[in-house]
């Protein structure tokens, strides 16, 4: 792995935790064979490309969320039409179809996606916009890239942490590709993602960390009872309105439910002093250089 990319604390061991209220096996099954019958269909359409219409790709992705058992709560503002830099917080592969359902988008992906069965095809055909994360030096050219999807109206898709985390902390947003927005002179529309139980704590079965695969996180997902996404669409940030891409990706971050080097530290069993006085973050939790762009981790 590339030391300069940015990297997330959390793994399934450390973070996901037993199994809670587990759904009955026959509807996990279930749950999953409609999955399967979605993306076939998505799949069906998917040479018609655009002129399927902005509503019923939405409709398909709530569909998607829903089906796997996952209640859908969207609450805040509209995204505006026309170019627009959509950026959010990432935790699970459910971030991708939650995103779209807010508005459709193409999607800042690694290249690797495109040689995922079914779902790369499904990406390219998407206008999926695919980056070698390991050449920093098509670093500009990814961001100009960007910026022209934008000046022609497209919205784009990313994820600014470049990594997944589990939910109960974030990472902070990189600068890079906040660069193509103010190079294309168009808003940015943060929103918010988080994975709760109903009436409890954060639901960190939805995350989709470290060596997780995507076969081991559906199957955790669908057998998982009362878990609720909160979509969190905050108000679009007009252009003009920051000067340089440090300040526009500070404002464009979410809140972190607790400092994300004190969780980094907890998974790691690194921590000093008491949990009112903590110890010093984790040596080299940050030491990625602001310019890595971010991208999903997945």
């Amino acid at each position: 792995m590339n030391v300069w990319l940015p990297t997330a604390p959390c793994t399934p061991d450390a973070c996901l935790g037993p199994d809670r209220a587990a759904a009955a096996l026959p509807r996990a099954v279930l749950r999953l064979t409609a999955v399967a019958a979605l993306v076939l269909a998505g799949i069906a359409l998917s040479p018609l490309g655009g002129r399927v219409p902005a509503e019923w790709v939405r409709r398909w992705c709530r569909m998607i969320v829903r089906a796997v058992g996952v209640q859908v709560r969207v609450t805040g503002a509209t995204a505006p039409a026309g170019g627009l830099l959509l950026v959010a917080n990432h935790v699970s592969w459910l971030d991708i179809p939650l995103l779209t359902a807010v508005r459709p988008a193409r999607m800042l992906a690694k290249t690797e996606i495109r040689r995922w069965p079914v779902a790369g095809a499904l990406a390219a055909r998407g206008g999926a916009l695919f980056i070698e994360r390991d050449r920093l030096r098509a670093l500009p050219g990814t961001v100009a890239r960007i910026a022209g999807a934008l000046r022609e109206g497209a919205a784009v898709t990313a994820f600014p942490e470049g990594s997944t985390w589990c939910g109960r902390a974030h990472g902070r947003f990189r600068r890079a590709v906040f660069q193509a927005a103010l190079d294309a002179g168009v808003p940015v529309q943060p929103v918010s993602l988080r994975y709760r139980r109903q009436g409890g704590g954060p639901g960190t079965e939805a995350a989709f960390v470290g060596e997780d695969t995507l076969l081991a996180s559906l199957w955790r997902v669908a057998r998982t009872r009362d878990l609720v996404a909160e979509v969190e669409v905050r108000p679009a940030i007009p252009p003009g309105t920051h000067p340089d891409r440090r300040t526009l990706a500070q404002a464009s971050q979410p809140a972190t439910p607790e400092p994300a080097w004190t969780h980094a530290a907890l998974v790691a069993g690194a921590l000093e002093g008491t949990p009112d006085r903590p110890g010093p973050p984790p040596a080299g939790l940050h030491d990625v250089p602001a310019r890595a762009l971010g991208l999903p981790a997945r």
